[in-house]
């Protein structure tokens, strides 16, 4: 069966990013990649650019990664107020929702408060402080 990797875009902060959602889902980085380690003479990097994250990933789970950049000022700057995608986690138990909801969420958005849904499940969405978009869901069987 596939598995599906959410990859988020970032301003120059993906690091800082990436640091606070390893202090919610816990874990270690399975890979870090800067932009210096992909300088050559063919391809060189901007001094300022260097130590900006060319690839990083975070375990979630079993079978999946939460994988993100930074975006090199020559590319341009992420629209941090778009819709660029929304993050599901699909949470194994409430108390595990409530830990990733109110985890991530801090110094965010709440878009909907964590909760039952009229659809059955329990469910919350929000903007986390970096502007990336999460829905938190949990379904008992």
């Amino acid at each position: 069966m596939a598995t599906i990797n959410p990859h988020v875009n970032f301003n120059g902060n993906a690091e800082e990013a990436f640091n606070f959602y390893k202090s919610v889902f816990g874990g270690e980085f399975s890979k870090v990649v800067r932009f210096k380690d992909l300088a050559s003479p063919g391809l060189p990097i901007a001094e300022k650019e260097q130590n900006k994250i060319m690839h990083i990933a975070l375990p979630v789970g079993k079978d999946n990664h939460l994988m993100g950049n930074d975006v090199p000022e020559f590319m341009g700057r992420t629209n941090e107020n778009e819709n660029r995608s929304k993050i599901v986690i699909n949470a194994e138990s409430k108390e595990e929702a409530d830990k990733l909801f109110h985890g991530l969420s801090a110094g965010g958005t709440v878009e909907m408060p964590i909760g039952d849904s009229p659809w059955g499940s329990y469910f919350g969405m929000f903007r986390d402080k970096y502007g990336i978009e999460w829905m938190v869901e949990f379904t008992a069987n």
